[in-house]
């Protein structure tokens, strides 16, 4: 038998506030989701202001990282060396922004991020992501 960790909606919310927090004190509006192990919505915030889209993108990341056990950029890097067979699974959102949240070796869960650049949306979700420790 294993020990298995589960993201609860306590850390859950406060892994959505640091980022909120980050993207507030950048003057970013972006939409971040917090997904548990299986890609199950936990907590998410569209911020005044972000996009309609970024709404799914950031959904899609977490859910892409949480299932997949790595970051969603992953994908986004296999499909442009050419693995274009990716962009027809359902439910793979092949763009960075997507960072599964770990405790101790255990995939728990991901949080995603979408609304400003790529590379900017995964600093926000590293900022989440540091509440884990």
């Amino acid at each position: 038998m294993q020990t298995r960790y589960a993201l609860d909606l306590d850390v859950a919310n406060v892994i959505l506030h640091e980022a909120r927090d980050h993207a507030l004190a950048q003057g970013w509006q972006v939409s971040i989701a917090v997904v548990d192990e299986s890609g199950g919505l936990l907590a998410f915030a569209r911020m005044d202001g972000a996009s309609l889209l970024s709404a799914e993108l950031a959904l899609g990341k977490a859910r892409t990282a949480a299932v997949g056990r790595r970051e969603s950029k992953a994908f986004e890097q296999m499909v442009e060396e050419g693995r274009l067979s990716l962009l027809g699974v359902q439910g793979l959102t092949c763009l960075e922004g997507g960072l599964p949240l770990r405790h101790e070796g255990q995939c728990v869960g991901a949080i995603g991020v979408s609304g400003v650049a790529s590379h900017q949306d995964t600093r926000i979700a590293l900022a989440g992501l540091s509440v884990l420790g």
